[in-house]
């Protein structure tokens, strides 16, 4: 007989490390320009987040196929060793590239946890509450988007910037000791060959793909050869890992999974959710601050409305699950985010904040499904040993979607809002004052805000708005395909008693 779980002390635990490791980046986001005033290092600052979102990245895919081989346990509690250890030596780094190394080291380890959490929730929980506790785990991506900004700040400006990486032990030691004692693994796993060649090849060229991404543009244009070369070594790489994933043994992602409709449209749904969202996220607080001239501490506060509506449906889509089909839940809430986009288009510099606020609503409702329903809808139908695969393969899409968004629609609006700067005060971006205004940061501030004369201001902030809208305009085309493919999602339904006797054999 296998041995009793204690389901809602493990559910606690999964919760704190899914919180810890998707908080993390948003923490560091805030803390970021008093850890380069401290470390120094600016030129290299893009690798603090880089190292970790890398690492992340390639560890999903393949910490969520030996997890099926070798069990959850071992691989979750490995993920939370690694990223405590990165944690720890975060907090000692004396150099910027220290703490990149360091932040590589977390990556790894929450590659495990992300995904992986979610795979375990689903074994351990009677099939019943599977919806409704999905939901929550869905939530809690909304949350640490609302909180990690507001407690990395409060934690820079109050205590010291190695404390928002310290905080992560004493929280990962409470997840670890819970998950070390109270779980206890019903699925059986055999040992099978692993596949290393595949796994080098998928870091090789994700890693091509992250250096591409980061340094065109910034550090080397993009039609430099450092940058075309990174390309064709990442397309020549990804090429090799499809080559050799279709013909291993016990491939680190099964292509033969994408055959399942409704996986393969989960899939398609998460990238191109994940790029219109990470745009409006990204974007909003510009315009916010910007145009407005707000005066947010941080994009948490700013962000807050956007977060509690993807709050309110990751947990209201995670109980509907038992009561609508995938299909229906995700076209709905689909059909939110597109009209949140378009409608940010409308916006101007004569746009009250309250419009705002109520479009930021919007778009929240209409992501925060995919959080909770898609992560379900992602493993229906697979059985416990292609779980975790599944699920891991589900998360990896969805940050490759928010990578590739943000860097493609970053280019869009920068490129947008540099030419119109150019077509009013000259190629250079240059006002007549000569502060210069290529970056929409400059002014962001009251301080610099007020050292320019208001009708230039004006014209500053008409340019900078039409970048912004023009942006949310083209963020329009990923939300749309995101809500065809719901359209194309095949109506299975998430059915408790199906689940039950596979369930009742395994406990």
């Amino acid at each position: 007989m296998a041995k009793k779980n204690k389901a809602g002390l493990i559910i606690a635990a999964l919760l704190l490390a899914t919180l810890m490791a998707s908080m993390d980046n948003t923490i560091v986001a805030t803390a970021i320009g008093t850890i380069v005033g401290d470390l120094g290092g600016f030129d290299k600052l893009m690798w603090v987040t880089s190292a970790y979102m890398v690492a992340e990245m390639a560890g999903m895919p393949i910490f969520g196929k030996l997890s099926d081989m070798y069990g959850r346990k071992r691989f979750f509690i490995f993920g939370m060793i690694v990223f405590m250890s990165g944690s720890a030596l975060c907090g000692t780094a004396d150099s910027i590239i220290e703490l990149s190394i360091y932040r590589a080291v977390q990556g790894i380890g929450g590659g495990a946890l992300v995904p992986i959490a979610f795979t375990i929730m689903f074994d351990v929980v009677a099939p019943d509450k599977r919806g409704k506790i999905g939901g929550l785990f869905g939530a809690a991506y909304g949350i640490s988007s609302i909180f990690g900004p507001l407690i990395g700040a409060y934690i820079t400006d109050y205590i010291n910037w190695s404390w928002i990486f310290y905080i992560n032990l004493p929280v990962g030691i409470v997840a670890f000791f819970m998950i070390a004692f109270f779980y206890k693994e019903s699925v059986e796993h055999t040992k099978q060959k692993i596949d290393y060649l595949g796994a080098v090849t998928l870091v090789a060229s994700i890693l091509c793909l992250m250096f591409a991404l980061e340094l065109g543009g910034k550090e080397y244009a993009w039609n430099s050869g450092m940058i075309t070369g990174l390309f064709a070594a990442f397309a020549i790489l990804i090429a090799a890992f499809i080559f050799i994933e279709r013909r291993a043994q016990e491939p680190i992602i099964t292509f033969g999974m994408f055959k399942n409709r409704l996986y393969s449209t989960s899939n398609i749904m998460a990238v191109f959710s994940g790029a219109a969202f990470i745009t409006a996220s990204v974007y909003i607080p510009i315009f916010i601050q910007g145009v407005f001239g707000g005066t947010a501490t941080s994009s948490g506060l700013v962000l807050l409305p956007m977060m509690v509506g993807s709050v309110i449906t990751a947990a209201g889509g995670g109980f509907l699950l038992s009561k609508f089909n995938y299909r229906f839940i995700m076209i709905a809430t689909l059909a939110l985010l597109v009209a949140g986009m378009a409608l940010l288009t409308t916006l101007t510099t004569g746009s009250s904040r309250f419009m705002v606020t109520i479009l930021m609503i919007l778009v929240g409702l209409g992501i925060g499904s995919s959080f909770s329903v898609l992560s379900n809808a992602a493993i229906h139908g697979f059985t416990a040993k292609q779980r975790g695969s599944a699920s891991s393969t589900l998360s990896f899409t969805r940050e490759l979607g928010m990578t590739l968004g943000i860097t493609v629609f970053g280019i869009i609006q920068s490129h947008l809002f540099t030419n119109k700067l150019g077509a009013m005060f000259g190629s250079g971006g240059q006002t007549p004052e000569n502060l210069n205004l290529s970056d929409p940061s400059k002014i962001l501030t009251p301080e610099t805000r007020g050292q320019i004369p208001a009708q230039i201001l004006d014209k500053i902030t008409e340019a900078l708005s039409s970048s912004l809208v023009q942006t949310f305009a083209w963020a329009i085309i990923p939300a749309v395909i995101a809500l065809v493919a719901a359209f194309f999602m095949s109506k299975e339904k998430f059915d408790p008693a199906s689940e039950l006797e596979e369930y009742t054999a395994l406990h």
